[in-house]
């Protein structure tokens, strides 16, 4: 091989509403709202979500861009009960889980919610 793939740097989302996306991932998942380019994108860790609004997206982009068409896990060293306890506080519904999954780095106890554009997120902790 002529290179070698390190990590994710960043994924984009397409979502029809910007302000009620960045609610959501600020206030309920802790992520951080950064400016790149004039746009908003979410900061946590080392990665990043960059924001399309629907009909706006910048170019290039997927061939289909579509809001809700996202299936996302995210990785925490919080348990997963004080997650849970803290997203029942939040009036997030928990539409699945937990539950034992294979992620990428092993196995996972996970659980599942929708952002607003009904993305499938997906919170996990190693086991």
């Amino acid at each position: 091989m002529a290179f070698v793939l390190e990590h994710l740097d960043h994924l984009v989302l397409t979502v029809a509403n910007i302000d009620a996306t960045v609610d959501f991932y600020t206030e309920v998942l802790g992520m951080d709202v950064i400016k790149v380019d004039g746009r908003k994108a979410l900061a946590f860790g080392i990665q990043r979500l960059n924001l399309h609004q629907r009909g706006h997206e910048f170019e290039p982009k997927a061939a289909h861009p579509t809001p809700g068409a996202a299936d996302l896990c995210f990785l925490t060293t919080t348990s997963l009960d004080t997650v849970m306890e803290y997203l029942k506080e939040q009036k997030v519904h928990i539409e699945a889980g937990p539950v034992e999954r294979d992620g990428a780095i092993g196995k996972l106890r996970s659980i599942y919610l929708r952002d607003p554009d009904r993305n499938l997120i997906e919170i996990s902790v190693t086991l």
